[in-house]
């Protein structure tokens, strides 16, 4: 979970980098952050990473609050947040496999643990056969690759990737997509900061959109449909049968409640168990909602009118147990 709540990063009086910025990201995602070069999307990323302090605001990162860590505890944080650049930063002396290595050996893992870890991303990246290449002997498409499998390789809970598609033709950049899609897949949270327009055309994804350092706009294209059909339907279907179907059965059973003797009264008792509610609910769930109403509705007309009194004292006793 990723919490801005107000966040605002000042590098000079009335510079803003970001201002006043505020979204929850939960676990999972797959999140666009988009907008003009200058936006703040790469101040975002240095900001979650604490590579640089905020001026204003709160960052949550679960359950660390990353603004008020000290030095000794910022590697840590690294630890758990991938970051993909859009000029791939490797170490043209290392090779593929090294570059990809690089970090686990900073962290002291076991020799045994980064060949499994490293054979395993290359095939997840499809670049197993080029573990021994330098990056000058690279495509753009495959520099950012292994880019991804080293921002992977320490098993992080998000991968920002800022701009990974940069350098990249239209070709290589929907590959990195689809890589990334599916690393998404496997549960790992994506923040995909880009200012190109044709990866935002699907609408498959969420997607904040910055302008001169503010959020102007959070779209979800899974969630608004949601909320919009909940409101359309429940508003015109609870209040009908609510005013039509229970307030006049509720004036009916106080006036004949009161009427009612203490012998009466002690006869409601071992009807109960008789009219479970299980048995009650599961008769109407057959019916649809129109025939819920008539069945409130007939009830009472029938027993008034025709009825004799003695049979209309028993019948209203099991309508109100089982309502209860």
């Amino acid at each position: 979970m990723i919490r801005f709540n107000g966040v605002s990063k000042e590098f000079a009086p009335d510079d803003f980098g970001i201002k006043s910025v505020s979204f929850l990201i939960e676990p999972g995602e797959f999140v666009f952050i988009t907008g003009p070069s200058g936006s703040g999307k790469t101040t975002l990323m240095r900001l979650l990473i604490r590579e640089y302090a905020i001026t204003a605001g709160e960052i949550t990162f679960f359950d660390t609050i990353v603004n008020t860590l000290n030095k000794n505890s910022v590697p840590m944080l690294r630890r758990r947040i991938g970051v993909v650049f859009q000029d791939y930063k490797l170490l043209p002396e290392l090779n593929v496999w090294e570059n990809i290595a690089l970090p686990l050996q900073i962290i002291g893992q076991d020799e045994a643990e980064i060949e499994r870890r490293v054979t395993d991303l290359l095939k997840l990246i499809g670049l197993p056969e080029k573990a021994y290449l330098f990056p000058s002997q690279l495509s753009g498409g495959e520099a950012q690759r292994v880019g991804i499998a080293r921002a992977l390789a320490t098993g992080p809970e998000v991968i920002f990737a800022d701009e990974p598609t940069g350098n990249l033709d239209a070709k290589n950049s929907t590959g990195i997509v689809k890589l990334l899609k599916k690393i998404n897949e496997l549960g790992t949270t994506i923040l995909f900061a880009t200012h190109d327009q044709d990866l935002l055309e699907e609408k498959e994804f969420r997607t904040l959109i910055l302008d001169s350092g503010s959020l102007i706009k959070d779209t979800n294209p899974k969630q608004p449909k949601t909320i919009e059909k909940k409101k359309e339907d429940v508003k015109p279907e609870k209040p009908a049968p609510k005013k039509k179907a229970e307030k006049p059965v509720e004036k009916k059973i106080e006036k004949k409640e009161e009427k009612k003797d203490q012998k009466e009264k002690k006869e409601e008792k071992p009807i109960k168990p008789a009219f479970s509610i299980s048995k009650f609910f599961g008769k109407f769930k057959k019916k649809t909602e129109p025939e819920k109403k008539d069945a409130v509705e007939e009830k009472p007309k029938k027993e008034d009118k025709k009825k004799p009194e003695k049979e209309t004292k028993k019948k209203p006793k099991v309508e109100v147990e089982n309502l209860e």
